[in-house]
């Protein structure tokens, strides 16, 4: 006798904060989003593994601490991008669900600032160390 696949509960989709509420968006949308998450996700990803890279070299070449607190900050800034990523998704996701608009982008000014800050003192620093 075959199954009848009509029969079967659908399966509970988690975080169930996510979908629990709202209706099912246009899945294009939701897809979107998803690739969005994974881009900041692989951006973090990006700078942790740079910072790995950096103490490394640093480590090799017997250079200055200065690097390894470069290298420590890029770490902890890959992770918290990682994190917000999760939260960005989740509260886009929640948005589609519900018809409501998409909240800004609040880690992207943070991103931005951070990125000329850390050039400006790594540019001050190898000044510093040529004169």
């Amino acid at each position: 006798m075959p199954a009848d696949d009509d029969a079967r509960p659908e399966p509970r989709r988690r975080p169930s904060s996510v979908y629990g509420v709202g209706s099912e968006p246009d899945a294009r949308f939701s897809l979107a989003n998803e690739r969005t998450a994974l881009a900041w996700v692989r951006t973090g990803l990006g700078l942790v593994a740079g910072g790995v890279a950096l103490t490394s070299f640093a480590t090799f070449a017997e250079l200055p601490v200065m690097l390894d607190v470069v290298a420590a900050v890029a770490c902890l800034a890959g992770a918290g991008l990682a994190l917000y990523s999760l939260r960005a998704w989740s509260r886009n996701e929640v948005a589609l669900r519900t018809g409501l608009p998409l909240p800004a982008p609040s880690a992207l000014p943070v991103l931005v600032v951070g990125v000329v800050v850390m050039g400006i003192l790594i540019a001050g620093y190898a000044v510093s160390t040529i004169l």
